[in-house]
């Protein structure tokens, strides 16, 4: 089909329905009298030959055609967005863009704050959205990071433009109360003891549990979660065992949920990094992002890549 064949004017309408799945709050949402929305509602059906909106009792629900549209309108609309914002001089103090990144909590948690802060300083009107980190945002990259700005995440996973933040080391930690664990820990504990882990799978491992896999420990793994910042409960009046990154056991150690111990080998350092599609290597606002990074790592106190 030929773009110039369609009426991109229907796509805000058609994401505020598909959205609101209702006429008259979609109408409400774009300041458009009902009767106005509902001709743009029956052109949108004409077009995919389907009813996208279908009434179940007093309310209407997403067809399965128009289940598939409701994220590719929201992604279509940002594109657009940020065709028709651009401007051939940039100033942050104007800037209203939404910084999309996926992250994994460690992330948000070390790093987040400073980089809203600094953020804020320099444009005060823009704002970043932290998606939660995810298989497909991981595998199907770059194509999946085309209408987000990047993702944190440690080097050495993916092949795609990439820019490195910090350093960072690990350490064990255990239950403060934990009755197999004295003062140090051997290496016989990681075989022994069980394990609390942060993602398990071909595509998903911490770079410090794949190292010590290849030392010949297997972990016993009695429990995995995609959230290191859930760590400490699952250890919690337990035997368990858990691998994290240094800078966020010093967090969970100020609120004295853990016992923080050096791990029995030498792991290699992680180095955290922002990584993001091509198309974007070249965007004046997404540039500038990149550039506050360097100035969020030293607000946090983080170490920064060498």
């Amino acid at each position: 089909m030929q773009l110039r064949s369609v009426d991109l004017n229907l796509l805000i309408p058609l994401r505020a329905l598909l959205e609101e799945r209702s006429v008259s709050r979609a109408a409400e949402r774009m300041h458009m009298s009902q009767p106005a929305l509902s001709a743009a509602l029956a052109r949108l059906r004409r077009h995919f030959g389907d009813d996208l909106l279908e009434r179940r009792g007093n309310s209407y629900e997403l067809t399965p055609l128009a289940a598939q549209l409701l994220e590719r309108s929201r992604s279509a609309a940002q594109s657009l967005d940020r065709v028709f914002s651009a401007q051939a001089e940039f100033e942050p103090s104007a800037c209203t863009r939404e910084f999309a990144v996926f992250s994994s909590d460690y992330g948000m948690a070390v790093l987040g704050g400073a980089l809203t802060d600094v953020l804020r300083e320099a444009a005060p009107l823009a704002r970043v959205r932290f998606h939660n980190m995810s298989t497909n945002a991981v595998v199907n990259a770059p194509d999946s990071l085309r209408d987000d700005d990047g993702l944190f995440m440690p080097h050495g996973y993916l092949d795609i433009p990439h820019q490195d933040m910090f350093m960072d080391g690990w350490v064990c930690i255990v239950a403060p109360g934990n009755p197999r664990v004295g003062e140090s820990l051997q290496l016989e504990h990681l075989a022994e003891l069980p394990w609390a882990i942060t993602y398990s799978g071909q595509s998903e491992y911490t770079p410090a549990v794949k190292q010590m896999q290849l030392l010949g420990i297997e972990p016993r793994v009695e429990v995995v979660t995609p959230s290191f910042l859930a760590l400490p409960s699952l250890i919690a009046d337990s035997e368990r065992i858990a691998l994290v990154q240094r800078s966020l056991a010093q967090q969970m150690l100020r609120a004295g949920s853990v016992r923080v111990l050096e791990c029995p080998f030498d792991v290699v350092p992680l180095r955290e990094s922002f990584w993001w599609n091509a198309v974007h290597e070249r965007d004046p606002e997404h540039v500038w992002f990149r550039s506050l990074l360097p100035r969020a790592v030293e607000r946090a106190g983080l170490t920064p890549a060498i």
